[in-house]
């Protein structure tokens, strides 16, 4: 790009950003090179093999490490292939992270056993205070692992504060900034070293792709494409790359949209009363409503409340729900919900912080009053309460 010129707005990196028109002959949608190998012997155009790089693949990572402010970006072909490939980065034989105890499980489930075997080891924290952080800090302490808000409890890790204490230590940072999209959060604007998204939610939006991303500086960038995806071979697919970049192009109307409609639908559950508590960094009653809108430009559409009720009870709302379906992911167009809290005993929910009850519900791009009545609807179901 010519530096005198305006800084591309979000919605411009969304939409042209890597296209290239000029390159593919003028089409509006690039061509997806869905080939293994690339041969060289009248051009040396720089391509060799699908699995260190692919044209079309660039394309979505030239836009998301614009979006995400960082030097360059790598896909890879899930959210869970990022994460272990940041955190192999990094880690070391007898090494030591820090990481909040209610992380993604497949992620929490990685540094907790599968990672043991090198002999590396994991301090879980709550995440919520950097003293608590910073007392967790060992000599040989090499990262401090985030996920801003945590996906079932919401609550938030201050960035630019984590940021400080590790940078003064030589400690790297990651982050999972997979709910807050690069739209409304660029954790490497506050000191942030490497940034991972599961591109299967928000970024691809159609519940149709798995994918994933890693952000961060050139050079770990260059090592991370022939090392721990080149390697390990999880890397894109050009097919995936090119839906990704499909999905990209209305990243911004849908994030608007799942905002919106979120915000609607947690004020109406916070004021409903079969309802005891919604966890939603929106809401100005949430704790750390401050923090998030100072380390956030926006929110989206995945919270958690406690209805009211016994398991069954709770089971037989989200059974009545005519408009969400039960399933675990979410950032898709759909509306869904799932129950990470309800077969937890007493012991284990004060032991993860996650409450009794607790249900986690994806707003999709349905129209908000009919998902605010598809609720009401079912919370008014609960008898005996």
């Amino acid at each position: 790009m010519d530096d005198n010129r305006p800084a591309l707005t979000k919605e411009e990196i969304c939409t042209h950003y890597g296209d290239d028109y000029d390159r593919y002959l003028g089409a509006i949608v690039p061509p997806i090179f869905q080939n293994s190998l690339f041969t060289r012997k009248t051009i040396n155009h720089g391509y060799t093999y699908t699995r260190v790089s692919n044209p079309t693949t660039e394309i979505a990572e030239k836009k998301i490490a614009a979006l995400e402010e960082g030097e360059e970006a790598r896909c890879f072909s899930s959210g869970m292939a990022a994460i272990t490939a940041a955190l192999m980065s990094v880690l070391e034989k007898d090494s030591h992270i820090i990481c909040p105890r209610n992380v993604y499980p497949p992620t929490k489930g990685f540094l907790e056993s599968y990672m043991t075997k090198f002999g590396i080891e994991t301090t879980f924290v709550s995440g919520e205070s950097t003293d608590e952080i910073e007392a967790a800090l060992r000599p040989h302490t090499k990262a401090i692992y985030l996920e801003t808000p945590l996906s079932n409890v919401f609550t938030l890790q201050d960035l630019k504060a984590i940021a400080g204490i590790a940078k003064a230590r030589g400690i790297v940072t990651i982050v999972d900034n997979t709910w807050a999209t690069p739209l409304y959060q660029n954790p490497i604007a506050f000191g942030i070293d490497i940034v991972v998204h599961s591109a299967t939610k928000y970024m691809g939006g159609h519940s149709d792709i798995l994918a994933g991303v890693m952000i961060g500086r050139k050079t770990l960038m260059e090592e991370i494409t022939h090392r721990e995806r080149g390697m390990f071979g999880a890397v894109m697919d050009p097919h995936q790359a090119w839906l990704l970049i499909r999905g990209l192009r209305t990243l911004p109307v849908r994030m608007r949209q799942h905002q919106e409609n979120a915000g609607k639908v947690a004020a109406f559950l916070e004021g409903h009363p079969m309802v005891e508590r919604v966890l939603y960094p929106g809401l100005a009653s949430h704790p750390q409503y401050e923090l998030a809108k100072s380390q956030m430009s926006g929110t989206s559409g995945l919270f958690s409340f406690v209805p009211r009720g016994d398991r069954e009870q709770i089971t037989g709302f989200m059974k009545r729900l005519r408009l969400f379906e039960e399933g675990p992911s979410w950032g898709g167009f759909e509306s869904l919900i799932n129950s990470p809290g309800l077969w937890l005993s007493e012991a284990a929910s004060r032991e993860s912080g996650i409450p009794q009850g607790l249900v986690r519900i994806s707003i999709g791009l349905e129209n908000a009053d009919s998902l605010m009545e598809d609720l009401d609807a079912s919370l008014n179901k609960i008898t005996g309460v």
